[in-house]
């Protein structure tokens, strides 16, 4: 028997369907993804599972025993408790056992006969049961998930009651992994997770939990390496699809072409047998186009539903104007907050940055990535001049004309119709540039508003929604640098990749990119340099994605962790005789001559010299496998060069 069995599963708010017949079955230990569009029933099928919502009709039915954990959006926490003592709730189960272990020790301490072979008996089920809870180690546990998911030492002793919602949601994420149910229901986990955290979860629900995971997620990184399953609930039903995100997406395209050909071909055959129909309603083949008709009424009543949109993006972008050539210079850039509370704890100075520096030509995209308070959309803010900074100074090149995307902005007139509402913000940021409805519609369309849902009053929208309506007015606002700070948070995976599409040149946009994201995915197909703040003060530039620098990041920690050199080895011989000895048993370059040594380190700086004269003419990196593929070939040449400029030292000093 399946772990799970839900079997035709109907529930509907109103008169407003949201599951019509829907069933799954969960094995144990699957990962299985559920995506969808927000409002489509994933939630709900959620805590139906959960046994948290009666449905309309239907079963869920589990096996005997079956635990099932359940991710609240809003959990309860115990106020007075401390951050490590509410994850410490997980193993409530483990500490009611120890204490009925050491009643029973307490009470074989006067057993004899019968009685003490009962309580041994039921010893050694205590102890089975202890181990299969988490024995007696369970303090490590609590450390390492408390740190995987972002946590301080620190914040350990912070009461419940003081955690900002983030925390809040983290610590029942922790609080949930611990406990170890047979199922665990994961919805939007990686809300309040920055790169690290998502990380962490996905390596943890892949390798380390036993159980089975049903996880409603936006993160196409973490479903693409974490399930082997993806279910997509569509107008009601769940439809099954075998394998990773990627196979999904394309099983997915090709099933929506093949019902798009089979409904245009019904359509086309319908229209036939109209025109039929109208043309022979009266004379002599009038009761057979009766007939054709009655036929046609019953086919339509059966009809194939016309697909939802296939994933193309047609949006033609407004031209921005054409900014100069450097848009944002900063030199010896540093922030800072004193008397602040760190980590929610005592008081004391936070180095968000110092001395940083840092030349945005035009048409680049910059991604800005770092752990959660490490102090990224402050240092947008002191690009842009909003922030003032302790010390050095940013310039703004010509003709910039920004448009910035803030996480908690939302003004909105609650009555207005969301096709107004965009003519309202084309018309607000570019008063010599109006759309007609029909602009406004199809700019709607273009950002998965359909139908009705562009009439829909804002005040109606969902966060997610009006999240979607700001980005397409931003988008067509004509802004040669656009500045997302979390632009995915509330979207579902389509109005994700449905961004994603319009961010790059094939979309439409030409401009400058500051993106502030901890979506994988996103950094990876829209940016080609990175800003790394680390936390702790430091911050970085380095060429390339996320996926880029994660593998220069990995080679790096591979190195690090390289077994070093035995303590025990020989003691090393003097410099000279070593060379002597490389030399003469034929070393890694002693067939290479002096002459041919010094040619290859010159031909080298030389080429190097050429790449980097490349690499700083901005338009390079609007093509990014020529930027890439620069430079690649220059950190391959720069290891080279490095163990030949060795070679001729040593072979210098030996003459």
């Amino acid at each position: 028997m399946p772990l799970i069995q839900v079997v035709n599963l109907q529930h509907a708010y109103g008169a407003d369907v949201i599951l019509a017949g829907a069933t799954i079955s969960i094995e144990s230990g699957e990962r299985i993804g559920l995506v969808g569009r927000n409002g489509t029933g994933k939630s709900t099928l959620m805590r139906a599972i959960a046994g948290l919502l009666p449905v309309d009709s239907g079963s869920v039915q589990m096996q005997k025993g079956a635990r099932v954990g359940y991710l609240k959006q809003d959990p309860e926490l115990p106020p007075d408790a401390t951050l490590r003592d509410a994850a410490e709730e997980a193993f409530a189960e483990l500490h009611r056992l120890h204490g009925e272990l050491h009643t029973v020790y307490d009470e074989m301490a006067d057993a004899q006969g019968d009685a003490l072979n009962k309580l041994m008996r039921r010893q050694e089920q205590l102890d089975r049961e202890i181990e299969s809870a988490g024995g007696y180690a369970i303090d490590h546990k609590i450390d390492a998930t408390l740190h995987g998911l972002g946590f301080t030492d620190s914040q350990f002793t912070v009461k419940c009651r003081d955690l900002s919602g983030g925390q809040r949601s983290r610590l029942a994420l922790a609080r949930l992994l611990l406990e170890q149910p047979d199922l665990i229901l994961l919805d939007e986990p990686t809300n309040h997770l920055d790169i690290g955290g998502r990380i962490w979860l996905e390596n943890f629900l892949r390798d380390e939990f036993p159980g089975a995971v049903l996880m409603v997620s936006h993160d196409r990184r973490l479903l693409e390496n974490v399930v082997t399953r993806i279910v997509e609930v569509e107008q009601g039903r769940l439809i099954d699809y075998p394998g990773s995100y990627t196979t999904f997406r394309k099983l997915r395209f090709e099933r929506r072409l093949t019902q798009q050909r089979a409904y245009e071909k019904q359509q086309t055959e319908f229209k036939r047998q109209e025109h039929y129909i109208q043309r022979y309603k009266t004379g002599q083949r009038a009761k057979e186009a009766r007939g054709r008709q009655k036929k046609l009424e019953r086919a339509k009543s059966e009809s194939i539903e016309k697909p939802l949109e296939l994933d193309t993006f047609r949006l033609q972008l407004p031209k921005a104007p054409r900014s100069g050539d450097i848009v944002v210079t900063a030199r010896g850039l540093s922030k800072r907050y004193t008397n602040v509370k760190l980590d929610g704890a005592e008081a004391g100075e936070k180095v968000l940055f110092h001395d940083f520096e840092v030349k945005i030509g035009r048409g680049e995209r910059w991604g800005i990535i770092g752990p959660n308070g490490a102090g990224k959309t402050t240092l947008v803010g002191c690009l842009l001049g909003s922030v003032e900074a302790n010390a050095g100074s940013v310039r703004l090149g010509s003709n910039v004309v920004v448009g910035y995307f803030k996480q908690d902005e939302d003004t909105i007139n609650p009555d207005r119709p969301l096709y107004r509402h965009l003519q309202d913000i084309i018309k607000k940021e570019n008063p010599d540039r109006e759309l007609s409805e029909q602009q406004a519609r199809d700019l709607a369309g273009a950002f998965l508003f359909s139908g009705d849902e562009q009439d829909k009053e804002m005040g109606m929208l969902s966060g997610g929604e009006r999240a979607r309506v700001r980005l397409a007015g931003l988008l067509a606002s004509a802004k040669n640098l656009l500045v997302l700070d979390e632009p995915t948070n509330h979207l579902d995976i389509p109005s994700a990749e449905r961004l994603e599409e319009s961010l790059t040149a094939d979309g439409g946009f030409e401009g400058t990119l500051l993106l502030i994201s901890h979506d994988r995915a996103l950094i990876d197909a829209t940016c080609d340099h990175l800003i790394v703040l680390d936390g702790e003060g430091g911050a970085r530039i380095t060429v390339g994605n996320y996926s880029d620098w994660r593998a220069r990041q990995d080679e790096r920690d591979a190195a690090r962790l390289a077994p070093a050199e035995p303590t025990n080895a020989k003691p090393r011989k003097n410099k000279t005789q070593k060379n002597r000895q490389m030399e003469a048993s034929g070393g890694p370059m002693s067939h290479l001559r002096m002459e041919d040594i010094e040619s290859r380190i010159e031909t080298i700086e030389l080429r190097l010299g050429e790449i980097d004269a490349e690499l700083k003419d901005p338009d390079v990196w609007k093509d990014l496998q020529r930027a890439t593929g620069l430079t690649s070939e220059r950190e391959s040449l720069q290891a080279e060069l490095e163990p030949l400029e060795e070679e001729w030292s040593r072979r210098a000093e030996v003459a």
